[in-house]
């Protein structure tokens, strides 16, 4: 886990679009983050540690609270068709749309989007 920096994704719900202030609170007062996860699966699984490696390099950039890339362990016995997870977590929309914003994560989408197979995204309102 790294604290500090952000992560991908390609929507926020409608729940989280309207936060603007640097501190989220749900409506019972509790402190909130977007927590953005996304999945990742390679047209070629030679190609599953060259996805990982470079989704990575998205932890240089600044704006998320907590980041991580990671392999799918592959031990739940129905579904094994990803390969590679990000997860981070913002604070506000505006730093989600920083993170997406910054240079390294076009050179980073450049790189990995003819590599994958899918591709899917959550960003979701959570108190800690």
């Amino acid at each position: 886990m790294k604290g500090g920096r952000s992560c991908d994704s390609t929507s926020i719900d409608a729940d989280a679009a309207h936060i603007k202030s640097p501190r989220q609170f749900d409506q019972a007062g509790n402190k909130t983050v977007i927590r953005h996860i996304v999945f990742f699966s390679a047209r070629n699984q030679d190609d599953v540690d060259t996805i990982h490696t470079r989704l990575k390099r998205l932890g240089e950039i600044p704006h998320s609270l907590v980041f991580e890339v990671m392999k799918n362990t592959k031990t739940d016995p129905i579904s094994g068709e990803i390969d590679v997870v990000v997860y981070g977590e913002f604070e506000n929309a505006e730093a989600l749309a920083a993170y997406k914003a910054h240079p390294i994560y076009n050179e980073t989408t450049a790189v990995v989007r003819p590599l994958r197979e899918l591709r899917i995204s959550a960003d979701v309102l959570s108190t800690l």
